[in-house]
Order: structure tokens, then sequence, then C-alpha cells
């Protein structure tokens, strides 16, 4: 019988003992079957397993020399059910699609194959990844591992739940407006949401939609590095992605190499935050300095982000969803049709304009980095909060407006066009996981990383996942 002790190791040191033998990707797949069917009906992470395809795909793999199995070797990864797996289920988290069964995989999936990736499962996300707290008519609420009446966060939280609870090793995400980083932030794992590009996928309503990225998820800094490496490179059916670097995202994670200046905001100049999480996350952040950086209060100004993301998110939904609020209005949950309507609404001086600030943002973040190596900040602006809510209403005595507001130090840097990390930097008070936000100046995901694995060291924090699902305290 598989050994359930794999469950705790490293997503690196799984794929060494793969290369060297001494376990088999039908191993894994053992493993992860007795762990989901032991902890995963407390989280709900993963409702749609494929352990048929997974032992065909493993065992097809291990026909090839080791050498040739790609960078994972075999290692088993879940995807988002946003993400077409063929011949696996994908809902989208919608009624509208809860038999959809697509023919062709995303050609992200495609990727992760080919570099020896075994895909035995989809993660929950909310309807279209809509809104940070994931909840579908389909499946039902993800739950947080660290207590399970509170939320995983959204919109990739069954990935962020699996990899808490022991039932994934690695896995995939994507983030429009903190749909990585916010559940990493909450379930105490590290999410990445890399430069536009970097990660090829099949565009869907518009080549240039750049918003949302995937990216990797992982419960350690070089595991995050090993994935981003299987993830990343250029391929001819996404226009906008990039080639791969000469020199691996893992090896960055591991150079050692240091920051010199790191700029800190508790808010970004633009958000409310709860006071215990901007204490954990500043002192988190001060602590660059015994890697030997100097560490300022700075932030770049991003004072248009609210109404530019409103704008540019709106338009986004309206190209993507406008034909199923057409012929499906019934079964979208209130929060999309609104996001849809905002966005058919629009008018080309409001797109004029956003994009001309979007722009301003951009060239600024870039002037700001000039003089900073790296830019950290909150991740989340509140801890974990009650599962039932759907979104956060308010925070430190500021009501906000629309279920997305609340997401503002998070999607301010997703316009400014930066890769950005959350990091696990201690806990509240009651044991809740808070994330820190790493920021970087477009493309340099490896600087980024490398930054990433000091503080990670220093902090201590690595090592806490996986946790067996913990109740309500």
């Amino acid at each position: 019988m598989a050994d359930q002790g794999l469950v705790k190791e490293t997503a690196c040191a799984v794929v060494e003992k793969l290369k060297a033998g001494d376990v088999t990707p039908l191993d894994l797949l053992d493993v992860l079957e007795t762990r989901i069917a032991e902890v995963d009906g407390k989280v709900n992470a993963l409702p749609t397993l494929c352990f048929d395809r997974a032992r065909t795909h493993a065992k097809a793999l291990m026909q090839k020399p080791v050498s040739e199995r790609g960078l994972l070797a075999g290692l088993p990864v879940p995807i988002k059910d946003l993400t077409a797996v063929a011949g696996v289920l994908t809902t989208q988290g919608s009624p509208i699609f809860k038999d959809n069964i697509p023919a062709k995989s995303d050609i992200l999936v495609e990727r992760l194959e080919q570099n020896g990736g075994v895909i035995y499962a989809k993660s929950n996300t909310p309807e279209f990844g809509a809104g940070a707290n994931t909840f579908n008519e389909v499946f039902g609420p993800t739950r947080n591992p660290w207590d399970t009446s509170r939320s995983a966060a959204g919109s990739s939280g069954g990935a962020a739940a699996a990899l808490a609870s022991g039932t994934a090793w690695l896995a995939h995400g994507s983030d429009m407006g903190g749909s990585l980083r916010n559940p990493a932030s909450f379930c105490g794992i590290v999410g990445l949401r890399p430069s536009i590009g970097r990660v090829a996928h099949t565009p869907k309503f518009g080549v240039d939609r750049t918003l949302g990225v995937q990216g990797p998820m992982a419960r350690n800094v070089e595991d995050l590095a090993l994935l981003l490496d299987a993830m990343s490179g250029e391929h001819a059916a996404d226009p906008l992605s990039l080639p791969a670097l000469p020199t691996s995202f893992l090896s960055a994670a591991r150079s050692g190499s240091k920051p010199k200046r790191i700029a800190y905001s508790p808010d970004l100049g633009i958000t409310p935050v709860d006071p215990e999480v901007k204490a954990v996350t500043r002192k988190a952040a001060e602590r660059f300095a015994e890697a030997g950086a100097i560490v300022e209060e700075a932030h770049p100004d991003l004072r248009e982000a609210h109404e530019c993301f409103h704008v540019l998110r709106a338009f986004d939904f309206a190209i993507s969803k406008a034909e199923l609020l057409r012929t499906k209005r019934d079964l979208l949950k209130p929060e999309v049709i609104w996001n849809i309507e905002e966005g058919l609404k629009l008018t080309v001086e409001k797109l004029e304009r956003a994009e001309a600030q979007r722009v301003a943002m951009t060239a600024r973040a870039l002037e700001f980095f000039d003089k900073y190596d790296l830019l950290l900040a909150p991740a989340t602006i509140v801890a974990p909060f009650p599962v039932e809510n759907r979104h956060v209403a308010e925070c430190d005595g500021k009501k906000f407006d629309n279920y997305v507001e609340w997401l503002g130090i998070v999607y301010a840097i997703t316009l400014a066009c930066c890769p950005a990390l959350s990091l696990p930097c201690g806990f509240t008070a009651s044991g809740l996981p808070v994330g820190l936000q790493m920021v970087a100046k477009p493309r340099a995901e490896a600087q980024l990383l490398a930054g990433a694995k000091v503080l990670e060291d220093i902090l201590g924090v690595r090592g806490t996942t996986p946790i067996d699902p913990r109740p309500p305290r």
C-alpha cells in the first residue's frame, strides 16, 4: 500500500522520488485517493475526480524512460473547474454547464500533461470565478481547512483548500482580481499571479483579455516555482504568450538573491484593512531587514484603481457572458447578472478613460520599481470570514458599494500588470492564516520568487500545511 506519509512531502521532494524510481505516479494517485476520501468531505475542495483518466495517463507516462517524463515526472495536479480538461466534467461552477464534458483540453492542461503532470481532479470555484468566496449551485461551498466554518476565499478556493488539507502537492489556479492570491492568503499556502503571457492558455471570447491570467499554487515557494516552470512558455494558439526564459524559475527561487530595498504599504493608499491583518503583514515585511534590506513605507500612486477595475471587469463580463444573460438569465447568480449588466451599459468614453487610467498606473508602478526591488502589502484586507457571507460587506468601519470592492488591494496590482504572490506570513490571534502580498515589476517573476524564498526562510512558516481540516472554534 502506498505511503500516506507522502502527503506531507513537498512537491519538489516527491518529484525527486519519482525521478529516482522510489515511487510511481500510480502510487501517488493511490495516496491521493485515500487522502481525499479521508478529508475532502469536510472542505469540498475537489468535487470532480477523474482517477480512471489519471491512471491511464500515468501508465502511458511510465512506458517512457524517466528522463523523458517531463519536469513533473508524473506528479498529480488538479485543474480549476473554469478550465477545460478533455473528457472530464467542467462546470465553471454554473448550473448552465452542470453536465458539460469538453472534447478538448485547454492548451494550459495540454502543456502540464506534456511536462509530466497527471490530472486527477477539478477544484471548486464560484460561478464563472465571480467573487472571492468559493460557493456555487452545482457543488456547494468550499470550506477553509484551518476552520471549516470559514471561507477559503476564491475564486481558486478549491485549489487552495486542497493544498492546505493535503489532497494536492501542487494546484492550478487563475487570477483576475486576486483569485489566486486571496485563497492562498486565507488557506496559508502560496499562490502566484504571473505576468501577462507568462502562462499560455486557450483564448476565449477575445485574444487580448489581460485582466485574468493562469498561475501556480503550492505549499511553499520552491514548489510554486517548479509548477510555474511546468506551466510557462509560448504557444502559437495564445498570441500574448511569452517564450520560456533560459533560466528556470526553480533555480531563481533557490538563488539566494536578496532584494536591497523593499517598500511596504499597509493599504496601497486605496482601501481599509483590518488592524490585525495590517499588524501581522507589517511585522513580516520588516523582517526583510534581517536579510540586509532597507524597508520603507511607500507605494505607487494607484488612486484610480477602483473606478478603472470596475469598468474593465464589467466590460470583460459583457464580452464573455452577455449571450448567457440573453439566453440563461434565470440560471445566473445575481452578482454575475449585475456584472454583465454593468458591462452592457458602458460607453466608449468610459472605456477610453479606464484604459488610460490603467496605462497611467502601470507607468507609475514601473517608475516605482526603479527605486524599490519589491512592494509588499496585505494579500487580503481581512482574515477568513464566515463561509455563509457571500462577500465582505465592510472593513474597519467602511461599507463597500458592491461585492468586488473589498478586493482593491489585489486588483490594483492586476491593473498595473505586475506579477504578485501571496506568501504565508503569520496568523491572527485566533489562529487563522494571513498572507503577505509580494509584488515585482512586470516580467520579474525570477526576482519575485528569489525574494519570497528569502523571506519564507526568515519567517519560518513553511511546513505549516498540510493539516487535517479543523472544526469551528
